[in-house]
């Protein structure tokens, strides 16, 4: 994490590799808010921002939603997407760089699915929309979609995916993106249509799996002195304050 979340990021992760997932919830919950507050000590969040360092605290309540739904405490997740949605809307009177509002957007359609509100679909097509306006304004799609926001906005979803494909990547820089970068607007655009098309199904199949997975951090196949109690890996991925499988997310044990 780039921005002082007080450490509950690392918190939330450890709680999704004990399988306690209202308190890794929680964790999310206390580190978003605290972001979003203060994300860097140089950064009035009510402030225009180019890099636009609130997006990591919106993907904090955007996982604390996801990590509710998995836990079976429904109302939470709703309540912690209404949350987001409210802040997401209420930023974008402040990020004006072209293209933020729209990421903004999108963040209100992730939250409408991970709070299981209805009308994702619809506020999908809208995020999408505003790309293509914002288009002709953005110099460079790459850049913009490499900031802070953006990235912060592509985590959540790339966290579920990775659950349910063996702890690899799941969803890739080419997925989220339109082909052809010379077409910003639509470049941008297909980041909000992928997501409708694969986030619902992405969170569904988590709550019904009753798992979530740890985000991947720094990872090592064919590590020499870890290996998983649960599924015997020895591929691991150093997240949260401790040293994770790969496949499943369960704490490694020294061989």
């Amino acid at each position: 994490m780039n921005t002082n979340d007080g450490g509950h990021h690392d918190a939330a992760v450890d709680a999704l590799a004990a399988r306690e997932y209202e308190r890794a919830g929680n964790r999310y919950t206390r580190g978003g808010r605290r972001v979003l507050a203060d994300p860097r000590p140089d950064l009035d969040p009510f402030e225009p921002d180019e890099k636009g360092w609130i997006g990591q605290g919106l993907q904090q309540l955007l996982a604390a939603a996801v990590a509710y739904r998995v836990a079976g405490v429904g109302e939470r997740a709703g309540r912690r997407a209404a949350e987001g949605i409210a802040a997401a809307r209420d930023f974008q009177s402040v990020l004006d760089e072209p293209g933020q509002t729209a990421c903004l957007a999108e963040f209100v359609a992730d939250f409408r699915v991970a709070g299981g509100l209805g009308g994702a679909g619809d506020a999908y097509d809208a995020a999408a929309e505003r790309y293509q306006t914002a288009g002709d304004a953005v110099d460079s799609p790459q850049a913009l979609a490499t900031t802070p926001l953006f990235e912060a906005a592509a985590a959540t979803i790339k966290q579920v995916a990775r659950g349910q494909a063996d702890g690899e990547i799941a969803i890739k820089w080419e997925d989220l993106h339109g082909p052809d970068p010379s077409w910003p607007g639509e470049f941008l655009a297909h980041r909000a249509r992928f997501k409708k098309q694969r986030f619902p199904g992405l969170v569904e199949r988590a709550v019904d799996d009753g798992h979530l997975a740890a985000p991947r951090g720094t990872t090592e196949y064919n590590n020499d002195t870890h290996r998983c109690p649960n599924c015997g890996s020895t591929h691991v991925n150093w997240a949260g304050t401790g040293i994770l499988c790969l496949r499943c997310s369960t704490p490694t044990a020294e061989k």
